[in-house]
């Protein structure tokens, strides 16, 4: 009966899914999301309308997996367009002379908790690069209903000091600190660029 029992284990451990492998972020299920205090009087936030980068994920052990994102800065969105151009001006982003924001992991740990995980990355923004930590949490791995296709989710956080990257405009009335909140589905890499392409015509 044990080795029944054992056997069969064996079994469902050798058939079951494992999600290894290169992911896509989808852009239309991705928002970078950043919000600030103005003057104490509110806290405002904008997003970034296009995200583009690549993931190496592997669920067996989360710890091997690797992150590489774009952030084009012309996709600034905080719903009003004055700010989003001031935003984008060489006051702050100078989006001109640095038109993209990257990031790219260097250490994956496991975080304090089920599906959490500590991403160590280099943040480039204004052309400075810093480390940054993310607090992420694996919100779903699996078959995506819709893209009939291995996908996974992700929601990260983190706070980033805007002076570290030479934007100090107007600090410390605007705060210096951003806070920065990430949700992302990323779908297996070769489904989605079979997506992308044209419907075959009859």
């Amino acid at each position: 009966m044990i080795r029944r029992i054992a056997l069969a284990a064996a079994l469902a451990l050798a058939t079951a899914p494992v999600f290894a492998g290169t992911y896509t972020l989808d852009p239309a299920h991705t928002q970078v999301i950043f919000s600030w205090n103005h003057f104490g009087y509110s806290n405002p936030s904008a997003q970034f309308g296009k995200v583009e980068g690549t993931l190496e994920f592997d669920q067996a052990n989360p710890t091997k997996s690797s992150v590489s994102v774009t952030i084009p800065l012309s996709s600034i969105d905080s719903h009003v367009a004055k700010l989003d151009e001031h935003l984008q001006s060489n006051e702050f982003f100078d989006a001109a002379k640095y038109p993209d924001a990257t990031f790219k992991s260097t250490k994956v740990e496991k975080g304090a908790g089920k599906d959490k995980l500590k991403v160590t990355g280099d943040l480039t923004v204004h052309g400075v690069t810093k480390p940054v930590v993310l607090d992420v949490t694996i919100n779903k791995v699996g078959e995506h209903p819709m893209r009939k296709a291995q996908a996974a989710g992700f929601d990260a956080t983190t706070t980033i000091k805007r002076s570290e990257f030479g934007l100090t405009k107007y600090v410390p009335m605007v705060s210096d600190d951003v806070k920065v909140h990430i949700t992302s589905e990323t779908i297996d890499a070769k489904a989605y660029a079979e997506s992308l392409k044209p419907a075959a015509k009859n």
